[in-house]
This record gives C-alpha cells, sequence and structure tokens, in this order.
C-alpha cells in the first residue's frame, strides 16, 4: 500500500495579517511536531497551484478576481477579521491546490489511501460569493467539486469538526445530494450559522447535517458524535471519497472558543473517521482548517493523523452513546432509512 502523503507548500508562511491568531506560526508549529515524529511516514510533496477553473467550480469570477486584485494592490481587510498582505495570493492559491492535489492523490491509481493537505488560509468560512472568517476561498469545498468534476465521484462525505461552523461548506452545498456535510460545532459562536434545523433545500433537503454542541463539550461528545452520529450516516449515504475539514480549535487549550477536547479525543476522531473508511474500501482526504494555540493545534493534528494512517486493521472505538447522539441520530432518521 502507498505511503500516506502530506500536501505543503512555503507560500503558506507569505500570507501576513498581521497581528492575528490564523498566523504563520501555525504552519511552523506543525511542521516541527511532524518532523519530530518522523513525519509519521507521510511522503511530502510540494501543492500545485489551483487553476480558475478549479476555483471558479465553487467561486464566482468576481470573488476569485477581488481577491487577486486586492492582493497585488499591497493588501488590506475584507472584513474585519480576514486580512490579506501581498503573498496571500499564492497561499491562497496553493492552499485550495492543496486540497484539489489531496483528491487527486488518493482517487488517482495505486494512490495513497490517506491524504493531508497543511496549508493556510484555511477555507471553509468562504462562502460561494464571500470570503470570511479568516478564509479566502473554500479549500474542501474546491476539493468536493474537483472529486466530481475530474473523477467522476457521485458522493462525498465533508466531516467537519472545527469548533466554529463550516458555514462556507453549507452554503455551496445546501441544495445538492452530492455532498453528506456533517458539522460539529460550538452553539453559540461565530458565526452564528448551524442550526441543527438547517437540513438543506431542494435536492439537498437531509443532507446537511448541523450537529451543534454547547461549550464545554469535549471527548465525550466530539467522539460519540463521529462515531455514533456521523458513521451510521455515512454508511448509509455510502460515499465514494471522505473529505474532512480538520480544525483544532475544539481543543481545551484553544483561546478562541470554549471545547475541552484533547488530543486523545482527536486521535479518537482519527480512529473513527478510518475504521469507517475501511468499512467502505474508500480513501481519506484531509484538509486543514482552524486551531490557534500553536501546541494545541499541532499536537491534536499529529494525534487524528497518527490514528487516521496507522498501519493494519483498525476497530471502531468503544464509547458511550451520548445523550446528543440520540437526539440527532432521531432527528435524521429519514437518512438512515
Amino acid at each position: 500500500m502507498a505511503a500516506p502523503v502530506l500536501f505543503h507548500h512555503p507560500s503558506s508562511l507569505q500570507h501576513d495579517p498581521g497581528p492575528h491568531p490564523e498566523q504563520p506560526a501555525r504552519i511552523v508549529a506543525i511542521e516541527q511536531a511532524l518532523e519530530a515524529r518522523g513525519w509519521l511516514g507521510f511522503e511530502r510533496r510540494l501543492s500545485p497551484e489551483a487553476s480558475r477553473a478549479q476555483l471558479e467550480a465553487v467561486h464566482p469570477a468576481r470573488l476569485v478576481n477581488g481577491v487577486h486584485e486586492l492582493c497585488a494592490a499591497g493588501g488590506g481587510a475584507i472584513d474585519a477579521d480576514t486580512i490579506v498582505s501581498p503573498g496571500s495570493w499564492e497561499a491562497a492559491l496553493h492552499g485550495a491546490g492543496g486540497a484539489v492535489a489531496v483528491v487527486d492523490e488518493v482517487l488517482g491509481d495505486a494512490g495513497a489511501r490517506v491524504a493531508v493537505s497543511v496549508h493556510r488560509p484555511p477555507g471553509h468560512h468562504a462562502e460561494v460569493e464571500r470570503s470570511m472568517g479568516f478564509c479566502l476561498f473554500n479549500n474542501v469545498a474546491v476539493a468536493a467539486r474537483h472529486a466530481r468534476d475530474a473523477h467522476g465521484v457521485a458522493r462525498v462525505l465533508v466531516l467537519d469538526f472545527d469548533v466554529h461552523h463550516g458555514n462556507g461548506t453549507q452554503d455551496v452545498f445546501y441544495g445538492t445530494d452530492e455532498v453528506l456535510f456533517v458539522s460539529i460545532h460550538q452553539w453559540p459562536l461565530y458565526p452564528g450559522t448551524g442550526a441543527a434545523g438547517e437540513t438543506g433545500r431542494g435536492a439537498g433537503a437531509g443532507f446537511n447535517v448541523n450537529l451543534p454542541v454547547p461549550p464545554g463539550s469535549g471527548d465525550a461528545v466530539f467522539g460519540s458524535l463521529v462515531e455514533h452520529v456521523a458513521v451510521p450516516l455515512a454508511k448509509a449515504y455510502a460515499p465514494e471519497l471522505i473529505l474532512v475539514s480538520a480544525g483544532f480549535d475544539a481543543h481545551a487549550d484553544d483561546p478562541l472558543a470554549d471545547g475541552r477536547v484533547t488530543d486523545a479525543g482527536y486521535a479518537t476522531m482519527g480512529t473513527s473517521v478510518r475504521a469507517l473508511a475501511d468499512a467502505l474500501e474508500i480513501p481519506v482526504g484531509v484538509v486543514l482548517e482552524g486551531g490557534y494555540d500553536l501546541g494545541a493545534l499541532s499536537r491534536g493534528l499529529v494525534a487524528f493523523l497518527e490514528a487516521l494512517s496507522a498501519e493494519g486493521a483498525v476497530s471502531a472505538p468503544e464509547l458511550a452513546v451520548h445523550e446528543l447522539s440520540e437526539g440527532f441520530l432521531a432527528r435524521h432518521a429519514a437518512l438512515l432509512g
């Protein structure tokens, strides 16, 4: 079996929003932690730039052009949270391109079963027509579209466990059943979307699954929602690809939210995703999102990737069913059939 692959690019360090939680040091911390562990056996590759066509499969040309022009003019603020510099354009192209490369790798002939894109800026807050929330382009959405357009994949699972709701990914896929979007996030919290009743519209009705959790939720809640809600929903949906929007800001040490997830909790979620992929015999792509305490971010990612890429057969974790899981399963019973 091919070694897992990690896509990265030095341009991630050139996106400079000034004093800001989403800082270049995030990538430095991750790379130092992975290097200390021998990169977990991942083969490192430089990511390509996303093409205009790949970006515009998700975002209109006016948004793409607007980001380019603002960066070329020396940078500035898109909103109070989302700032670009001259180097942000190249970083954003490689961030989306890394996510596309993940898809090409895991869906290619004799490709790896696991690949990860470690870039910044993140992407899951970027809506179809709006960059926001530290995010310029929606990297995981670009990847999911590419899986369909270039590889003919009919169904993709996007699992998002960043502590902030992936409003952008929801916006992109809200009206389609081509993507099952499952988001575990703190509620209430920025960006203010992600209520349990937001379940999709039209052909997408039922395929947008929001799992809002209260402040203080930790390993038991996040682990149970992945294993006892996301996994059975995915098995009923039968995707051909799993994409993970992997944010590590639900960690107990993160300064921007009130999660209580530990390093061990991220490892447990990684085991659940790996066991799901093995059961369905499909690959997994991981796209970095948030995480703003450098130690928590780097340790959480290492724990998640180590569990996800473990050699040999992996058993699903034995976790108690949390009461939140029971309620969400009842809400989405139709999808379970």
